[in-house]
């Protein structure tokens, strides 16, 4: 028994000190290339819908309007959408709460299918660094103009007023950022305590988990009440317009 017992402790032990050896092993064998971008296969027929992602992007305001797009697909006689990923970089982008993304296209690299939808979730320096990066600025003005929509979340509307495609629009953005935003770009007529504004093309979300009920209105404007209210069944989400406090400008 007692021979026994060192036999069991020799092999425990071994088995301590060459896991981590294992492991460095298999992380080492993990392939690695320097382009990443895989490029989606696009339904002819449908909107095609770019979601602009970067490090730093939210994960809620990203993922709440890609599954309610992306879920059009699965509803009987419409134009439904194709949903992608657009990025400055063909690499990972990480997005604020840790998840790596690959994006579909480079921008500034790749030549891009036509944008019916532009959607811009809010990311971390859209207060910041973000508004001095013109490039993607840049993108956002060319790909308005022949936009049928251009949606933010949160604190995307941020970096859509300083392309300045929201010049005479009105609109709104996270509640908490609702007065930098004033102070930043006095010029615009800033609303708060609505889910969202919906000026001409132009759809501004407050963010956070109301950015479901956002990309539902869009549907509903495109598609109807009955799709929409499929769509918000398909993902179990209390859907009723006429409840909701927003703003549609005229």
């Amino acid at each position: 028994m007692k021979n026994s017992l060192l036999l069991f402790c020799f092999f425990v032990l071994i088995s301590c000190q060459t896991t981590p050896e294992k492991l460095l092993v298999q992380e080492e064998e993990i392939p690695s290339t320097e382009k990443r971008l895989i490029h989606p296969t696009l339904e002819e027929g449908r909107y095609n819908v770019a979601f602009l992602i970067m490090d730093g992007v939210y994960n809620t305001e990203l993922t709440a309007p890609f599954d309610i797009f992306q879920h059009t697909i699965f509803r009987d006689s419409i134009k439904a959408m194709n949903v992608f990923l657009v990025a400055n970089e063909s690499d990972y982008v990480r997005t604020f709460e840790g998840i790596y993304i690959v994006p579909n296209f480079n921008y500034l690299e790749d030549s891009l299918p036509p944008i019916d939808i532009l959607v811009v979730p809010s990311a971390e320096h859209h207060l910041d660094s973000d508004l001095e990066d013109e490039k993607m600025l840049n993108f956002i003005r060319k790909t308005s103009k022949n936009a049928l929509y251009v949606m933010s979340h949160c604190d995307g509307a941020f970096v859509l007023a300083k392309s300045g495609i929201l010049e005479g629009k009105e609109s709104t953005t996270f509640p908490a950022d609702v007065e930098a935003y004033r102070k930043m770009f006095p010029e615009l007529t800033i609303h708060e305590d609505v889910l969202f504004v919906h000026d001409d093309k132009y759809i501004t979300s407050a963010g956070g988990a109301k950015s479901f009920e956002a990309s539902l209105y869009l549907c509903e404007v495109l598609y109807g009440k009955k799709v929409a209210d499929q769509l918000a069944n398909g993902l179990v989400i209390d859907w009723d317009l006429e409840s909701l406090k927003y703003l549609k400008v005229d």
